[in-house]
């Protein structure tokens, strides 16, 4: 690593510290003017394409995701911290797949199983938009699949 001062390209790893499941903070000594610095490692990740219904594809943005989900939450019992672990649990799940495209069917599926655990309202809200509901009776046979599983729980 170049120091930042004296630009020796030697330094010494004094300390260092995860931040998150992709990233490391390192403190370093320069080995000639001795002075210390930060630096920050990240794991560079394989740009995911997301297939969309029409055919066009688009880089993958964590962000729609969570606008979904908060969306879908507004005014229910569901903090800004659980939403940002749905959206972690999501994103880890697609780099774990190690694919170059995914399809949005297959996150709104990934984001609707996770829902359905965190809050039913939500739930319904997200697949009310992401299934697009025709009609009265197919947001009921939504409705009843979900009473149905409640109760085969018990």
């Amino acid at each position: 690593m170049i120091c930042p001062y004296c630009e020796y390209k030697e330094s010494k790893v004094l300390d260092s510290r995860h931040i998150d499941s992709s990233s490391i903070r390192r403190r370093r000594e320069c080995e000639r003017c001795k002075k210390r610095f930060t630096t920050y490692e990240k794991i560079e990740l394989i740009p995911v394409m997301v297939i969309k219904k029409d055919g066009r594809r688009e880089s993958f943005d964590r962000d729609k995701i969570k606008y979904g989900l908060i969306r879908s939450c507004e005014k229910l019992p569901v903090s800004v911290a659980k939403i940002d672990e749905l959206v972690d649990s999501i994103e880890a799940e697609i780099n774990k797949m190690f694919v170059n495209e995914i399809e949005t069917t297959k996150i709104g599926e990934m984001v609707m199983d996770r829902l359905k655990d965190v809050d039913e309202v939500a739930y319904v809200r997200f697949a009310s938009v992401y299934r697009q509901f025709k009609d009265l009776n197919t947001f009921v046979n939504e409705l009843e699949s979900i009473l149905k599983e409640k109760k085969d729980e018990k």
